[in-house]
């Protein structure tokens, strides 16, 4: 049962992140409105992160299976794709270098803000 109250809330940021997304003009996935309605929840310590734990940390750990659906959309569309490639692979890998960056520098800030504060 506590499974399952566990994956009633996340279920339940996911809904609410779907609700703003039909409300609200802006041009963000459900489910980043969604994710951050629960940073928001967990952040002001309304959901405790031992009520989320366990069912949490099953998804993680399931995370990689998700990616095999677009893999096999990426095989069936390979003719569409073959001759733009290397400008695929290129966009790849800039993006990648360029989000990677992205998060070290902001990971950066937070600590610095951090310790800036700590007294």
């Amino acid at each position: 049962m506590r499974y399952v109250m566990q994956l009633l809330i996340i279920i339940a940021f996911a809904f609410a992140g779907e609700v703003l997304h039909h409300l609200l003009p802006l041009p963000f996935p459900a489910n980043i409105y969604g994710i951050i309605l629960l940073y928001l929840a967990l952040h002001l310590k309304i959901v405790k992160v031992k009520q989320i734990k366990e069912v949490s940390t099953t998804l993680i750990i399931a995370m990689p299976v998700m990616f095999i659906p677009p893999a096999v959309g990426l095989m069936n569309t390979w003719g569409d794709i073959r001759d733009s490639w290397p400008q695929y692979l290129l966009i790849t890998f800039l993006t990648t270098f360029i989000v990677m960056a992205c998060a070290g520098w902001a990971t950066q800030l937070v600590i610095r803000y951090k310790n800036k504060h700590k007294n």
